[in-house]
């Protein structure tokens, strides 16, 4: 090939790799990276986004330049002359792919192995899922339906259903895990960045899993310490907050004692006025009966979507400390 067709090729080349740089770093692809895995999964990511801008320069360079410089004349009906095939450029194009793939494979592989070691002493969090909500269970016993993380340390979440397939995501974490019922599937992260991010259900669920969310607070050592001790000493004080924590209700009600702010089902703050217009007999009656059989009264406007195996998962003790602490109502 003469110098001159090179040095277009490579203009050509050039041009195409510039715009292609300049879109993938115009639009902000990929979330804010908040944690060490996730900074390597978006590195795995630019790894492969280079060598794809590479390879399609090259591409569009040849494209361009053959439609340029070989094309047919509009009257030009004749068969171009018959070519063999080039043996060596057959051997650079096969050649080339082949290596660019086994590079992405190793990487993402050392990426992968990475991204699942949790150190020696990672602190475990039980992740358990429902129709419609999470709850996250630590060390010390305490359930809450959200997550809280210090900054900076390894963490192993433990992860679970307790009715059909959902599936844990963090965005700004950059990793997915489903929560499968019978099965306990394990995901390590290591939050680097404090602050607050969503914790999505990305698996449908049922009626309520558009509002399957929770929240992950990532904070210093020093305040999640704190914030251990405020809770073990809150759930200790209110039983009947522990149970409402640890069977999810927050994930679909309002509650302000609870500072639950779920939309799926009922505002709890209202119960009284509910049970007022169900006609069903005693605020607590009625309160039972909603956890134990939903459906034997539905609240006009909302879904169908309370789970039916409250009644047996929540033992009679533990029901009873809910349905008192529904009760009472938000002036507590």
């Amino acid at each position: 090939m003469r110098r001159g067709s090179i040095i277009q090729l490579t203009a050509i080349g050039l041009v195409a790799g510039a715009i292609c740089t300049a879109v993938a770093l115009a639009i902000p692809w990929l979330p804010v990276s908040a944690g060490e895995e996730a900074h390597r999964i978006h590195f795995v990511y630019w790894f492969v986004t280079v060598i794809c801008i590479c390879v399609f320069s090259v591409v569009v360079a040849v494209l361009v330049y053959s439609v340029w410089k070989f094309r047919a004349g509009p009257d030009d009906d004749s068969d171009g002359p018959p070519t063999h095939g080039n043996t060596q450029l057959e051997i650079v194009w096969t050649a080339i792919p082949a290596v660019l793939v086994t590079a992405i494979s190793i990487v993402s592989a050392i990426v992968l192995a990475q991204n699942g070691h949790a150190g020696t002493n990672p602190l475990i969090v039980k992740v358990d899922a429902r129709q419609f909500a999470w709850n996250f269970t630590y060390p010390n016993g305490k359930s809450v339906g959200y997550l809280t993380l210090p900054a900076g340390r390894h963490v192993k979440l433990d992860i679970t259903s307790e009715d059909v397939i959902h599936s844990f995501w963090v965005p700004q974490l950059s990793q997915k895990q489903d929560a499968v019922p019978g099965q306990h599937n394990s995901l390590v992260i290591t939050p680097t960045r404090k602050g607050t991010y969503p914790v999505i259900c990305t698996e449908l669920c049922g009626l309520g899993h558009a509002l399957m969310r929770s929240h992950v607070d990532v904070v210093s050592p020093a305040r999640y310490a704190a914030w251990v001790k405020q809770s073990a000493s809150a759930s200790t004080g209110a039983p009947g907050l522990a149970v409402f924590s640890g069977a999810g209700c927050a994930g679909c009600h309002t509650f302000k004692p609870a500072n639950a702010t779920g939309k799926v089902g009922p505002d709890l703050d209202n119960l009284a006025q509910l049970a007022k217009q169900a006609n069903r007999g005693s605020l607590e009656a009625f309160i039972k009966e909603s956890i134990v059989t939903p459906k034997a009264y539905i609240a006009p406007g909302f879904p169908d979507a309370m789970p039916p195996g409250f009644g047996t998962s929540i033992p009679p003790d533990k029901l009873q400390q809910l349905v008192q602490y529904l009760a009472k109502g938000p002036s507590q």
